[in-house]
């Protein structure tokens, strides 16, 4: 099966080969001149082609790399329009959407740096025995699967500062309770991930809050903080995937592929597949002289350091607000200082306490480093990929297509709204630059009041879902790194879930749609509660269907 995929790419990549082969012939070599260059497929459909290339083939193939190159290699050639020299500038040199000015970006910098800081920090914790430590702790107190699960959701909510932070931090804690009690590394991946982009688009003091604050134009004279308060009960797919999560863990209703990660799991196999990434670093250490203090102190420190300095950033010492700081802040800046304070206090605590010698530490720095390999790849494509994609104009193309509507299907705008939102944000892999693209034009059509309330609600709910589904997503690559899990396992066992949470906001939207044109909107709280009911609904017919996950 893997040698048969392993064909379908390279069947597909020579199939580009010789088409770009064939339309470079009749193109000048030369590159044209940036200023005055035009694409032929700019903001058109064929703008989203490259992401549906990528995403498809990872999908098909299980092979994320190669998958996410031909991606970037088919946005390339449409924006050179068959242009060989210009395509491979494109890919790689391009200001706005190049590898390697993708990589030169400060803020995406700072995301690896801090990518590697927890690496190291997480191969520190377990040399030392302080992972190791804390799931045995964990487990006399946590005694099922249920509790794991559960835990490791309330952890994720209770982390909701910023998704990358999130993301590794859960995993970090977690991972050796939930390996304990037989939870597959699928099951905590999802886990991981429904707690990280839903909790931070809820939550008031995150990262994500900044980012919608600073969606709302300036000119438009709205509040843009009380905007996104008032969104809250209206995001209905980030509460309704907190939601998922307990029903599923309480009904032990499983289905599609997370089914047979998590049967197989309860038989002592916890990935199900060939892949098993990290399992060299997971090692534990004979000697056995880690406590429990040996992994929650330096967390801790984590987190302090990472909230004081995400605020810190925004101004905080300056004199401005808590929250007006958290709207200002450089998630990315911030993050990496917490990092760094954290490592710094692990290596003195670790010294006193004599559980490292001074030769392990600076053995685990590379060490830290080799494990985030894989996301720091994938990472580096994803934002290549959604660098060109957005080179082609895709983000116009959807924004026409909204604004085009918008006057035709006001009451209805919603729904329309989430599924374009959720569209945007698979296909790019960025929920901020989606809800940047639509919350102005929500604002044009409804300039005030409870629809432009609920429209902006929708469009923050539909972004978060595409970027859960998203293979090239931030989140979702940083969960499958959190979760110790392959990213294809990860995408293809919460996709399912993630669809019938979006399917099941689709009827609450529409149901707000049909109130709206009945002049009862004021009845749009219904929404939440009717959706609810019909998640648990569902969730009793594919368990019905399927059987419970354990008996």
């Amino acid at each position: 099966m893997r040698v048969k995929r392993k064909r379908i790419v390279m069947i597909v990549f020579l199939a580009i080969v010789a088409v770009l082969v064939g339309v470079t012939a009749a193109t000048p070599g030369n590159v044209p001149d940036p200023e005055n260059y035009t694409c032929g497929t700019y903001a058109t459909v064929f703008a989203l082609l490259p992401p549906v290339v990528a995403i498809a083939l990872a999908l098909i193939t299980k092979e994320v790399y190669s998958s996410l190159f031909i991606g970037i290699v088919v946005g390339a050639l449409l924006y050179g329009n068959g242009n060989l020299e210009l395509m491979l500038n494109t890919m790689f040199f391009n200001e706005n959407g190049g590898m390697i000015y993708k990589l030169a970006d400060s803020w995406n910098v700072g995301i690896l740096v801090f990518l590697v800081m927890l690496g190291i920090l997480v191969a520190l914790m377990n040399q030392a025995g302080g992972s190791a430590a804390f799931g045995k702790w964990a487990s006399k107190r946590i005694k099922s699967r249920n509790g794991a699960q559960l835990a490791t959701m309330v952890l994720g909510v209770l982390i909701f500062v910023d998704d990358y932070f999130n993301c590794l931090t859960v995993g970090s804690v977690m991972r050796p309770v939930t390996d304990r009690h037989q939870v597959s590394r699928a099951k905590l991946s999802y886990i991981i991930d429904a707690t990280a982009a839903p909790v931070c688009i809820i939550a008031p003091i995150s990262s994500w809050a900044a980012a919608v604050t600073s969606s709302v134009p300036e000119d438009s004279g709205i509040n843009g903080f009380t905007v996104f308060l008032q969104t809250i009960p209206f995001n209905l797919y980030a509460i309704l995937t907190l939601v998922m999560i307990i029903a599923l863990v309480l009904m032990k209703a499983d289905y599609g592929p997370m089914r047979t990660h998590e049967i197989n799991a309860m038989k002592g196999d916890l990935f199900t597949t060939d892949h098993r990434p990290y399992e060299e670093d997971e090692k534990e250490p004979e000697d056995g002289k880690g406590i429990v203090a040996d992994l929650v102190l330096p967390v801790a420190v984590l987190i302090v350091g990472c909230i004081i300095g995400m605020i810190y950033t925004g101004g905080f010492f300056e004199g401005v607000g808590f929250i007006d700081a958290f709207a200002g802040s450089d998630a990315s800046v911030g993050l990496v200082m917490g990092g760094f304070v954290a490592l710094v206090f692990t290596f003195v605590y670790y010294m006193l306490r004599n559980v490292i010698s001074f030769q392990d530490f600076a053995a685990c720095i590379p060490e830290g480093f080799k494990a985030m390999i894989a996301p720091i790849l994938i990472l580096a494509m994803a934002w290549t990929l959604s660098g060109v994609t957005n080179l082609l104009g895709a983000n116009v193309f959807v924004a026409d297509l909204v604004a085009g509507s918008a006057q035709a299907f006001q009451g209805f705008l919603p729904i329309i709204i989430f599924a374009v939102a959720a569209g945007l944000a698979f296909a790019t892999g960025t929920s901020w630059g989606t809800f940047g693209i639509l919350i102005p034009i929500v604002i044009g059509v409804f300039p005030e009041g409870t629809m432009m309330v609920i429209s902006i609600a929708a469009c923050l709910a539909g972004a978060v879902c595409g970027d859960h589904c998203s293979p090239i997503s931030d989140t979702t690559i940083m969960a499958s790194a959190g979760g110790h899990c392959h990213h294809v396992n990860h995408v293809t066992t919460q996709l399912p879930y993630a669809l019938t949470v979006a399917a099941v906001c689709c009827v609450g939207y529409g149901l707000i749609g049909i109130l709206n044109a009945a002049g009862l909107l004021g009845l749009a709280w219904l929404a939440l509660p009717v959706c609810i009911v019909i998640l648990i609904g569902v969730l009793l017919f594919f368990r019905k269907k399927a059987g419970r996950t354990e008996a």
